[in-house]
């Protein structure tokens, strides 16, 4: 798919994406069969950020997702869509990641376990959904103690000193297990969009869409808005938050996230922005919920302190969150949040939600500007999450053609009005994507 307007990622630009969608067909122990949907983008920009041609990259996924479809197309394994999304995710993918970079000879700059997470997720996705059909159940109501044979202590370790415990605990245990009608949602202002008419150069596109932040805002009723800034321009950063903040306080705005696309490396850089805009610019400052992610990906190559980061502002992980483990060792060094993500797998976000919540951390859900099918899970993950604020959903400004076949019954899932998206057309068994509806 072409993007309608181009969406930057820290020194790259995405103009186009390519989906992978997964069908799985399972068995019950009872014979009854079923089938399970899946579908994730493969954004080779934020899972693979590099200097390699984006069209080698954007071919090694595919390949990857080709190869994890063959090893895994037999496997014959009982259990629940979480002990089985453990064993294939936790225990058998970094094998299969081993063994594809050695197959490519990707010794230099092998393909990184965020990528593989991506190109897993359709697979774990289709899982879950696979689940809760051939269980007739909604599969969000398929994770307590009811239907899963272990509890919680069997997938995730408390950190060490503290008085948390995972016996006799099971993940429905740490979610909102009644699906709201509305969700509120975030509005993503890329490095590149134009904020008002007089930031227009002539190129916008010219279609029914709004081509400007404030058009937008007018349009869709928002309250949360997510500022992309660059991470290496102070100057440019600071101007640009005092911007959207002006606007943001003349149309009714409430809150405010910033994302510096992982290009910091030192903490100096967010506290002295953060600090200024206490000073000079108190409702703008006001209105930032957290900070998400101004650091490198690797946690173990950048083990930097953040603690006075968090204390300034709540600062949550996202890119570096790949899972519960990671959450730990970021919550040692100061985060206090998590931003999770159905695209690092339904399995993995579920567990790094019990571990964060288990341990006083916050949570938000946020987009990889998921269209079509890979829509419907990232927002009922919002829903149940129990995040700081919503969630966020960001496909209907890149690609709102895309959807057009699943919007038509799911509206309110992919159209935000009133600040909210309407998830009241979500339901049946498994995710409830009503695909039999959908022509």
């Amino acid at each position: 798919m072409e993007t309608r307007i181009p969406l930057k990622f820290g020194a790259e630009v995405l103009s186009s994406v390519t989906c992978a969608r997964v069908k799985v067909s399972v068995v019950n122990k009872a014979g009854n069969q079923a089938v399970g949907w899946g579908e994730t983008p493969l954004s080779v920009e934020w899972v693979w950020p590099s200097k390699r041609a984006y069209s080698v990259r954007h071919k090694t996924l595919i390949e990857f997702c080709k190869m994890i479809q063959t090893r895994w197309k037999n496997f014959s394994k009982f259990g629940h869509c979480i002990e089985l999304g453990h064993d294939l995710i936790m225990k058998d993918l970094p094998h299969a990641l081993h063994e594809f970079n050695l197959s490519k000879s990707f010794a230099a700059e092998p393909m990184p376990w965020l990528a593989a997470l991506v190109c897993a997720s359709a697979f774990d996705l289709a899982i879950h959904d696979a689940y809760g059909v051939v269980n007739h159940v909604p599969v969000y109501q398929a994770y307590g103690k009811e239907y899963l044979s272990t509890d919680l202590s069997i997938f995730l370790q408390p950190a060490k000193g503290s008085c948390v415990g995972f016996g006799s605990k099971y993940p429905s245990d740490f979610l909102n297990l009644k699906l709201p009608r509305k969700i509120a949602v975030w509005h993503l202002v890329g490095g590149l969009d134009p904020l008002d008419i007089e930031d227009l150069t002539g190129d916008e596109p010219e279609d029914d869409y709004p081509v400007h932040l404030r058009e937008w805002i007018n349009r869709d009723g928002l309250k949360c808005l997510k500022v992309k800034l660059r991470g290496n321009d102070s100057d440019w950063d600071y101007a640009r938050l005092v911007k959207i903040g002006v606007l943001a306080q003349e149309l009714g705005v409430k809150h405010l996230t910033t994302d510096f696309n992982c290009t910091v490396t030192d903490p100096s850089y967010v506290n002295e922005i953060l600090d200024r805009l206490k000073r000079e610019e108190k409702e703008t400052f006001r209105r930032i919920l957290y900070v998400e992610q101004p650091f490198p990906y690797d946690l173990e190559k950048n083990p930097i302190d953040v603690h006075s980061v968090a204390e300034r502002k709540p600062l949550f992980m996202d890119e570096s969150a790949h899972d519960w483990k990671h959450v730990q060792r970021g919550k040692e060094l100061g985060w206090n949040g998590v931003a999770l993500k159905t695209c690092k797998t339904q399995t993995g976000a579920l567990l790094s939600l019990c571990w964060a919540k288990a341990h006083g951390m916050d949570l938000m859900v946020q987009d990889l500007t998921n269209p079509m099918l890979a829509q419907i899970p990232h927002v009922l993950l919002g829903a149940h999450a129990g995040t700081i604020m919503g969630v966020e959903s960001n496909s209907m400004q890149f690609y709102p053609e895309a959807s057009l076949r699943e919007a038509r019954i799911h509206p309110g899932v992919f159209r935000r009005k009133g600040g909210f998206l309407d998830l009241s057309t979500i339901r049946g068994n498994g995710f409830g994507y009503r695909l039999s509806e959908m022509k």
